[in-house]
């Protein structure tokens, strides 16, 4: 669980801040909160009909946020409690490169956890290829692994690395499908029902369409 949580905090931390927080009251809101959610071990309350960490997440802050935060009792952040070591600067970085649009602090949040989702699968294929001594491979066709297959550039690939097209086809083909493996374990891991990969997938990636 506080993997978990260590993970997929700065969505919360993003939707607090769209929702017209400071960056210090956001702070003092998500770690706030998770003290508080690690302490009372709110994932036994997560039922199979509420399905998705993601939204059970987001709904347990708004619970939070409505009723147990007392701001004028507050003593430290995470209110006198033991919090989770987070990155605040890192995150108030990437909240200020966030797109200057009109989305919702929902819809925001959707999309910072899609991202972050990503960046977890893309870390642990990362570490894979440099275990297995790939570091420079992984590294020169980690852009491929979105992109669809008529545009991946395999000839320019093959010429930079100095291997064969060929060679660099079956390379990309096989860290595309462990991509795909990888994606879908992150995913499932977040979903009391695991049937429902794939509709949670298809979630995500639209939040990058709104």
């Amino acid at each position: 669980m506080e993997e978990l949580c260590r993970a997929y905090w700065y969505p919360l931390y993003a939707y607090l801040r769209r929702q017209g927080n400071s960056k210090e009251d956001a702070e003092d809101l998500t770690q706030g909160f998770f003290a508080k959610f690690l302490e009372r071990n709110y994932l036994e309350h997560v039922s199979a009909e509420k399905g998705r960490f993601r939204a059970f997440l987001l709904a347990s802050l708004k619970h939070f946020r409505a009723n147990e935060w007392d701001w004028a009792n507050r003593q430290k952040r995470g209110g006198g409690m033991i919090p989770l070591s987070l990155d605040w600067q890192d995150a108030d970085s990437r909240y200020q490169i966030e797109p200057a649009d009109n989305l919702s602090p929902d819809k925001l949040y959707d999309r910072a956890w899609a991202s972050m989702l990503l960046e977890q699968v893309i870390s642990r294929l990362q570490n894979e290829s440099a275990t297995d001594g790939k570091a420079r491979l992984f590294e020169r066709l980690k852009p491929f692994l979105m992109l669809g297959k008529d545009a991946i550039p395999y000839a320019e690939a093959a010429a930079d690395l100095g291997m064969a097209e060929g060679a660099v086809r079956v390379v990309v083909h096989r860290l595309r499908r462990r991509y795909r493996e990888l994606l879908r374990a992150e995913i499932a891991q977040t979903l009391s029902d695991p049937a429902q990969v794939e509709e949670e997938m298809k979630a995500l990636f639209e939040a990058f369409r709104v």
